[in-house]
């Protein structure tokens, strides 16, 4: 029995590799070779063809083993998907809407096209029926700022590597400053987009209570009151360019400050919630009572975070 089984997976698997290869396969040299009817290998090839089936890779490619006419052999077929699942879109959907991120000029249109690009007309009302309610009520915040041509353009400045001049209003009594900035990212958190930033000609010392750190400067887009490209280009080694997925990992509700390590106690029915918040953090200790978790944060954000997990997590240093 064990030998039948391990015959037909090296069966299986070489007409695979073959596939793989982008070689065409042929029902007869397959059943010469291995000393089995065609019958069966026609069984192996349809097993390939309903595991390649219930599988799609991550760049949206979608296999398939196909009948050559004029060779007549099998070979392996790859087609690029363009259309998406009601589930995939549902779970974007869900994602946009209750990020609150944009206007309703701004989300419902790309609401609408998402819904377009369903596979199936059946899905496709499903996912309307199932989105309807949280469109009917949306509320956007309180800005109403669209943000779509910003979010480009800056990306934009980014990738040229382009200095810009920026009018930006201050949270903290609605100060403008006019500033000369390297813009290196684009982010999203918690509700607002975010530019980050190096600023070009200012005394770091007097402006900011963390002069020496190495991370950008933060800006909510939405209050930028004037964006302006300049011509100047700035330049920076990749070794030292600013990495988003980095800084995310450490930034809590994008307030700056300081890159600190910081030691947790957490109750254990915690644990979980605080892994996801920091995932620079680490189970350092096991206690009876929970866990300590040390973590490493940049700038003060974690506290306005801590201050809402009552008794469930204490910070020890840092």
């Amino acid at each position: 029995m064990d030998g039948t089984i391990d015959s037909k997976a090296e069966r299986i698997l070489s007409i695979y590799s073959q596939l793989k290869q982008g070689k065409v396969v042929f029902k007869t040299e397959e059943s010469t070779k291995f000393g089995v009817t065609s019958r069966t290998i026609q069984r192996d090839i349809s097993d390939i063809q309903c595991f390649l089936q219930n599988r799609e890779n991550e760049s949206g490619e979608i296999q398939e083993v196909v009948f050559d006419r004029n060779s007549g052999g099998y070979r392996m077929e790859t087609k690029t998907c363009s259309q998406l699942k009601g589930r995939e879109l549902l779970a974007v959907c869900k994602v946009l809407l209750e990020s609150r991120s944009l206007v309703k000029e701004e989300l419902f249109p790309i609401i609408n096209k998402l819904i377009q690009l369903c596979s199936c007309d059946e899905e496709k009302e499903l996912l309307k029926s199932f989105i309807n309610n949280e469109m009917y009520h949306y509320t956007e915040l309180q800005h109403h700022v669209k943000l779509l041509d910003r979010i480009w353009c800056l990306e934009k400045t980014v990738k040229e590597q382009r200095y810009i001049e920026i009018r930006y209003r201050k949270l903290k009594n609605a100060e403008e400053v006019v500033r000369k900035i390297k813009p290196v990212g684009v982010m999203f958190s918690e509700f607002y987009y975010y530019l980050t930033a190096y600023i070009d000609g200012i005394d770091s010392s007097q402006a900011f209570q963390n002069p020496e750190g190495i991370f950008p400067t933060i800006y909510r887009i939405d209050r930028l009151k004037s964006i302006e490209i300049l011509k100047e280009r700035f330049a920076v080694p990749y070794a030292d360019r600013f990495e988003e997925g980095e800084f995310r990992k450490r930034v809590q509700f994008m307030y700056g400050g300081k890159l600190r390590k910081i030691k947790l106690k957490v109750n254990r029915q915690s644990l979980e919630a605080v892994l996801d918040r920091f995932p620079t953090a680490k189970v350092i200790k096991e206690e009876d009572t929970g866990c300590i978790v040390q973590a490493e944060v940049f700038g003060d954000g974690v506290e306005m975070w801590l201050h809402g997990q009552e008794n469930l997590v204490q910070i020890i240093t840092g």
